[in-house]
């Protein structure tokens, strides 16, 4: 199996954390992070790409997909700040190949004082065997 989650999380968590220092980032959803501003960016699909499937490896690319949810408690501004962040995953995200597929708001429902934004996004994973590194394809 293909599996480039940790290094994507890390990749992203890194440029957020460069403009946002002190968020909470995750790579598994929360209902209520412990910390705000949160993030939580998590891989929810992984299937082989029948495309470049071969007689002798059975797996060379992955079509994966992310979901990032974005929290915000402020009293005010917090739908500002929610979509700010969103921003700043969404450029880390497609500057590496991936295609925003869907970005809404969503209501929380363990506490509706909290601000939520949910994205989800795909991209075509390939493992470059010369470098042992993961190539990301638009799809």
């Amino acid at each position: 199996m293909i599996d480039a989650e940790a290094e994507i999380f890390k990749i992203v968590a890194e440029k957020v954390r460069a403009v946002y220092p002190n968020i909470y980032m995750t790579g598994e959803y929360v209902r209520a992070p412990a910390k705000f501003p949160a993030v939580s960016l998590e891989e929810k699909n992984n299937s082989i790409w029948r495309n470049l499937r071969t007689v002798a490896e059975v797996e060379n690319a992955a079509a994966v997909m992310y979901e990032m949810n974005v929290y915000s408690n402020l009293k005010t501004g917090k739908k500002k700040q929610a979509k700010e962040i969103a921003a700043v995953v969404d450029e880390a995200l497609t500057s590496m190949g991936f295609t925003r597929t869907m970005l809404n708001p969503m209501p929380n429902a363990s506490d509706a004082t909290i601000y939520r934004i949910t994205g989800r996004y795909q991209a075509i994973i390939i493992k470059d065997e010369r470098t042992n590194r993961f190539v990301i394809h638009i799809r």
